[in-house]
Order: C-alpha cells, then structure tokens, then sequence
C-alpha cells in the first residue's frame, strides 16, 4: 500500500518534464508525490537526441506527407514510417493531422511551437544553474548540412522561413563547414547555422540531477503504475497497482501514456499518438563534431556526448504496444556513411528506441482543469527535452493561478 503522506500535488510521469514541474511545484511550496512505473527518466527521456531544437517552429509534417504515405508504408527503414498494421487505428489521428495542414491551423501550431521554443533556451539555463549543473548543456548551436548540389535551392527555402519565424540562422558556405568540424567529409556543400540552440551532453543524467534536486527539496518519489483515477470532494484520487492515493491536485505528464488518466479525470478524449523513436550511441566515438549536426538528405540527427556520438532520427507510428525494430537504429549508422572523411565505428554499439508523445497539431496540452484539481502537461512531441525546462515554469504559473492567455493556444478543450 502507498503511504497516506498528505500530497498537495501528485506528478504522474517521472521523464524530463514531470521531473521539472515536480522540482518547480515544490520550489513553490508544494508537497509533492512523483509517481511512475519506471525509475526517473527510464522512458523517452532516457535516449533522447540530446538537441535543443529551438530552431525547429515547424510542425511535424505538411502537405508533403500524402504524397509520401506510399513509401512511409512500403519502406520499413525509411525518415517517416507508419506501420501497415497500424494503420486502421492510426488513421483518426492522421485525419486530423491532415485537417491541421490547411494554412489557418498550421500557422497557429507554427506560432505554439515557436512561443515555447523561443523561451527554452533561457528556461533551461536558469533550471540547469539553479541546481548547479550547467555544465551539462553546451549552448554551442547546430549545424543542419547538405551535400547534393539540387538540394541548396530546398535549404535556401527552409532559411527563408526560418528567418520570417525570426530563428537565428546563419548560411555557411562548405569551407565554414570544414573550419568548424574538421572530420566532416569535404564533398559537403555548406549548411544552415542555428547559433541559438545547443546540446545536452547527457541527457539521462540531466533528468537524474533534476530529480535529486527535487528530492532535496521535498519531493517524494512512488514507484508504482497508475491505472484509474476519479475526482473526488475537494481533490483527487489515484488508483494504482500499489494501492490508491489522495491529492488536492493531479499533474498528468506521463508522456505517450497520458491519454487514459486524462480520460478518466477529465471525460475528454485526446488524440494522442506516438512517434517512436530510435538512436544508436557509438560509445568509441569522441571529439569527431563539435556540436549536433543534421543531414537534410539523410534526416537524422548526431549529437557529441560524454559516452560517445549519440546518431538519432526517424519518427515511427506503430502504437504503444508493438515491439522495437532495432534494424531502424542500426540503419542510423549506415546514414552516417560518406559524412566523414573515416567511417564510424560502431565497436560496442548500443541501439534503442523510445516513445515521444504527439498531438496531431504538433503542439502539447499545458492547461489547468476540473476547478484546478488537475493539471496537464504532455504531448510534446519530439520536443520534449526542449521544452521541459519552460513547461515546468508554465506549470508552476498554473498551479498558483497567474497563467494566462499566452497558454491558450495549449489548453485540452481545443479538441
């Protein structure tokens, strides 16, 4: 049975953003419960890419992807995949992604994404230096390369728009490209500069010393898996496999498992999906980039970190419950092929693949509901490592009732 330790706020959802708005929420004077199944940052968080992607305003997809729905379900290793299998339940969900395309919608989840982004950068600074880590983030930029001549012509593009979201962007030329990150093979033709993100040199550690700075100032950790929830007089109650447990307040931040709790609590249904993930840390690999690099051909992303060369990317809608396909983290390395001047080892690989939580408008739900007796905060998408840190203050303006408008665009009731 759980302890009966009064609970103003119980935190369902022990990744990097419950994490956060746990250490905020007891910062504020809150009695805090983190409760999850797992041990703190074992899910997502665990095998992220390590990038805060400040740069990325855009949503996940756009009109592009009903011509590529053909190949996204023939080709199992491709960028973009969506489980044949999967299809029937996926398709409500892809329906509405679709209707959020028309240019209205799609220019409010571009203004969302770009509101959050443009405050992470200084939410995670101030978090990291409240705990006395900021070590662990390099603000150091990325670099987006290319390396075929008919494709300067889509990046040109892309940094127009870029620049009319008013994202930092510089144009390197391929001698820029070379100065910066000497092991990068010289066939590549230049690339986009983002001077205002950075990277996480790791980013499972980051959530580890975020959850010992939440312990030390009060916050109780429950390993234990929530399956119900009911309101209850003034509060709420959570039933779980180790017994139930009382709260004045709930905070939903369970991630890709976030949809049922909301559900029960709520009565509202949320159109939450996953896109599955996948990396392959290469633990031999030290010092060959400076900072994250993308290929715009290639479309993944490498992260330098302490254990090596993290190689992440492609988004794969196959559902909570179907197992990994690991030949999608090993393909990482064969993209990876003919970007260097010498090839990457992959003596003691590891693979892995995690679930990000999306919402089909690409934005999540930070919101205040049920008289304040639950608060959600989830669907990020795959930018959750980036918008942890700002999510949590959100979070915690919520919880003392000072949110506002500027949260509109995130609230549950726009399904």
């Amino acid at each position: 049975m759980l302890e009966t330790a009064e609970t103003d706020i119980a935190v369902v959802g022990a990744g990097i953003v419950g994490v956060a708005c746990a250490l905020q929420l007891a910062r504020q004077g809150r009695r805090v419960t983190l409760i999850d199944r797992q041990a703190p940052g074992q899910g997502a968080s665990y095998g992220n890419a390590g990038h805060l992607a400040t740069e990325q305003v855009f949503p996940i997809a756009d009109l592009s992807i009903i011509k590529r729905l053909p190949r996204m379900l023939l080709d199992p290793m491709g960028p973009l995949r969506l489980d044949w299998k999967y299809l029937p339940k996926a398709m409500p969900w892809f329906t509405r992604l679709l209707l959020n395309l028309r240019p209205m919608p799609f220019q409010r989840s571009v203004a969302g994404i770009r509101r959050l982004n443009e405050e992470s950068l200084g939410a995670w600074q101030r978090l990291l230096g409240s705990i006395g880590r900021s070590e662990l983030f390099q603000a150091d930029g990325s670099l987006l390369v290319f390396e075929r001549p008919e494709s300067r012509q889509a990046l040109e593009a892309l940094r127009a728009r870029m620049q009319q979201q008013a994202v930092a962007v510089d144009l390197w030329s391929a001698d820029q490209v070379r100065a910066a990150a000497p092991q990068l093979s010289p066939a590549l033709l230049g690339g986009l500069f983002f001077p205002r993100t950075g990277h996480f040199i790791d980013p499972y550690r980051v959530v580890c010393e975020l959850f010992e700075a939440a312990q030390a100032s009060g916050v109780r950790f429950v390993r234990a898996q929530v399956n119900d929830g009911r309101l209850h007089g003034n509060g709420v109650r959570l039933a779980s496999d180790q017994g139930p447990l009382d709260a004045r307040q709930v905070l939903i931040s369970c991630g890709a498992h976030s949809a049922c709790l909301t559900t029960a609590l709520t009565g509202k249904q949320v159109p939450l999906d996953t896109e599955r993930g996948y990396h392959l840390m290469l633990p031999d690999e030290h010092q060959r980039l400076p900072f994250a690099v993308t290929s715009l051909e290639r479309k993944f992303i490498m992260t330098p970190m302490a254990a090596g060369l993290r190689l992440a990317g492609t988004v794969e809608f196959a559902g909570l419950d179907a197992p990994p396909s690991m030949q999608r983290a090993w393909q990482l390395h064969r993209l990876s092929k003919g970007l260097f001047q010498r090839e990457l080892s992959v003596d003691g690989a590891t693979p892995w693949m995690g679930m990000r939580p999306s919402l089909p408008d690409s934005l999540p739900v930070i919101d205040r509901v049920c008289d304040g007796r639950v608060l959600l905060a989830f669907g990020h998408q795959h930018l959750g490592l980036t918008q942890a840190a700002v999510t949590a203050e959100w979070v915690g303006r919520l919880a003392d009732q000072t949110g506002g408008m500027e949260m509109a665009a995130y609230r549950l009731d726009r399904f």
